[in-house]
């Protein structure tokens, strides 16, 4: 299943617009990059559950947000202001990440369901509405295909819990339990390297790109903090830079990110604060 969700993720970011990149080294002696925005949500008690995952749809101002919990609203939908728009709970059992896609004239939804009912264990599609589309997967375990296999050598995987593609069409994969980053190639599946040196405290949760593809935004939920780590152009991506890093309160346990791509702006999912939090970018 985590194969299947891979190649699929990276499927869905190789068909978005992806802007052009504008690498150089001024990272060095950044100072603060993002500060909290307090004002979002503007009513944190429709946080009923735990917040595993968010996406942003940088199209429509939209930001969704997956909960676990009995008799809560599995997902929960908000204006990019922080308004509270509206929910369903319909065929979600226990959201574990969420994905927005959009094209040129919609939007979809993309939820990894890790429920073990009727509609668990699988990869959903729905309308912005709530309306399942498809289902990928079946509610058995039964495994359609499988990239990768489990070990600590190069091209194998410790729960690969995090997936991106860059302008250069290169999947980034937060490889949790291995602490590192792998990269490959989006076509061929090269393995082009990897990235374990900035992760010695803490494994990678997720990894996002920030809206000007400079940077790497990855959650480590152990330590509860933000790393901002430096994107490297096409060619060798060489060793891991952390020029930043949002360190958040105890025991906040950022799970999943999604960065809106037109602000800039970093959500933050936080299991253990169980709560979505707002960064924007101080430039």
């Amino acid at each position: 299943m985590a194969g299947a969700l891979l190649a699929l993720l990276a499927l869905l970011w190789g068909s978005q617009v992806l802007k052009a990149f504008d690498y150089s080294s001024s990272w060095k002696g950044q100072q603060q990059m993002y500060k909290l925005d307090i004002g979002w949500p503007k009513i944190p008690e429709y946080f009923t559950g735990q917040t595993f995952c968010v996406a942003v749809d940088s199209l429509h101002g939209l930001v969704y947000v997956g909960q676990r919990g009995d008799n809560v609203p599995k997902v929960l939908v908000f204006s990019e202001e922080g308004y509270f728009l509206y929910s369903w709970n319909n065929t979600v059992e226990m959201p574990h990440g969420i994905f927005v896609l959009n094209t040129a004239t919609d939007s979809s939804v993309w939820i990894t369901d890790v429920g073990t009912g009727k509609y668990g264990h699988t990869v959903k599609q729905y309308s912005p509405s709530g309306k399942l589309m498809q289902i990928l997967g079946t509610p058995d375990y039964k495994e359609i295909w499988l990239t990768g296999t489990n070990g600590t050598g190069i091209g194998q995987f410790k729960i690969p819990h995090s997936v991106t593609v860059d302008p250069f069409g290169r999947v980034w994969v937060a490889d949790r339990d291995n602490k590192r980053i792998q990269v490959f190639d989006k076509v061929t599946g090269e393995w082009l390297g990897s990235w374990s040196s900035c992760f010695s405290e803490d494994g990678p949760y997720s990894v996002r790109f920030t809206a000007d593809y400079k940077y790497l935004i990855v959650a480590q939920l152990n330590i509860n903090r933000l790393a901002i780590l430096a994107a490297p152009p096409v060619g060798s991506i060489g060793d891991c830079v952390m020029v930043n890093t949002v360190q958040l309160a105890d025991e906040t346990k950022p799970h999943l990110v999604d960065v809106d791509m037109k602000s800039g702006a970093v959500y933050v999912a936080e299991i253990g604060a169980q709560q979505v939090q707002k960064y924007v970018p101080l430039s």
